[in-house]
């Protein structure tokens, strides 16, 4: 690259206006400013919009959305709005994280296509669930994610300066744009759930690599909750946008007809597990998952 990048800040947001104070709180404070910050509202309904208004000290462009459109729509809405605005690299962030200070400017000084910044807690432990390893060939491996950082080192201080993975959460990625033109957008079908995943695979198979940077802090301002009811509406967005994943990337035949076997599994042990409203959802994914087997177009390259 010659000259200076540019870098825009994608966020998406919904009914967490308190929290989104400290994000912005932390953008604002960057040593590196960020040129613009497209802001995706999800059709709030706290005083989002009021906080979003009061701000003066960040470069903020809002689009509040008619519906919520899930994390995946809201971020594919921003990073075209980015894309289209000519950026050079664009920074994904959910609005219950803060960047420590010099975050942003710690992720520009690496000279590479794919980024995350590390994510810690409260307490500074470190909770990056990155997947060192995302596993789509073996058909025996019930999760793809095989190996996470957080499982890997103990802490931040025991990594190495950068560190490969496999995937990554929409809460810290970074991207050059030459990435987006050549793979595409974040697929809003997804709603919620593994359109991050996705995207992290699109991009290494189209032969880029990804790197978690241990020095760009990340803290999470609530813990990590991803024990989800698998009979509730989550549960269903989980099991399809896993089957999703894997009709649409395995590897082998074998590992494609992995969400089969899951369905059947699941509908077969359910009078075990205790009711059938976890059958239902995974019946209802199995069929949503097979008319979602090809990208959507609106997350196709750009023209």
């Amino acid at each position: 690259m010659t000259g200076p990048e540019s870098v825009a800040v994608v966020v998406v947001t919904y009914d967490r206006a308190d929290l989104l104070v400290g994000m912005l709180d932390g953008l604002a404070a960057q040593t590196r400013a960020p040129d613009a910050v497209f802001v995706i509202d999800n059709a709030s309904t706290d005083h989002t919009r009021a906080v979003l208004d009061a701000r003066t000290d960040l470069p903020l462009h809002v689009t509040t959305s008619e519906a919520n459109l899930g994390g995946a729509g809201g971020f594919h809405l921003g990073v075209r709005a980015a894309y289209d605005a000519g950026f050079d690299r664009i920074w994904l962030m959910d609005d219950d994280v803060v960047p420590a200070p010099d975050c942003l400017a710690v992720l520009m000084a690496v000279d590479e296509d794919c980024l995350i910044a590390v994510r810690e807690d409260l307490a500074g432990t470190l909770v990056e669930k990155a997947a060192i390893e995302f596993d789509l060939r073996n058909p025996l491996a019930i999760h793809p994610k095989r190996a996470a950082v957080d499982t890997a080192y103990a802490d931040r201080a025991s990594m190495p300066a950068l560190v490969e993975v496999q995937n990554v959460a929409f809460e810290g990625f970074m991207v050059r744009r030459d990435v987006i033109t050549e793979i595409g957008f974040p697929d809003p079908a997804f709603f919620i759930f593994y359109d991050d995943a996705e995207y992290a695979v699109r991009a290494r198979r189209a032969g880029r690599r990804i790197w978690g940077v241990r020095d760009a802090v990340l803290v999470r301002q609530l813990d990590f909750n991803q024990q989800h009811d698998l009979s509730g509406w989550k549960g269903f967005y989980m099991y399809r946008n896993l089957f999703v994943v894997h009709l649409r990337h395995g590897e082998n035949a074998l590992v494609r007809l992995k969400p089969w076997l899951i369905t059947l599994a699941v509908v077969l042990l359910s009078p075990a597990r205790g009711g059938r409203a976890e059958a239902r959802n995974v019946i209802r994914a199995m069929a949503s998952a097979r008319g979602m087997r090809r990208l959507s177009d609106s997350a196709r390259p750009p023209r």
